[in-house]
């Protein structure tokens, strides 16, 4: 059994957040995001830069699964 407290914690962990309101969104971006941008960008027939931020990739990231037809 859950209080509402735990319920509310769970629905707001599941919510999708802005990259731009990221508390880590001005890191580097992550190993895991340029193979996978390099591979989408590979698809798109397009360069993207090595030097992006988590939010920078991610929305990049989003814009190549569109482009490339992999987008939800």
């Amino acid at each position: 059994m859950t209080d509402k407290r735990t319920a509310d914690q769970a629905e707001q962990g599941n919510t999708i957040k802005d990259p731009d309101n990221w508390v880590t969104g001005g890191e580097p971006m992550t190993g895991a995001q340029r193979s996978y941008l390099h591979t989408l960008a590979e698809e798109a027939h397009v360069e993207v830069e090595d030097e992006l931020t988590k939010a920078e990739a991610s929305k990049k990231i989003d814009e190549l699964r569109e482009e490339t037809g992999k987008g939800s």
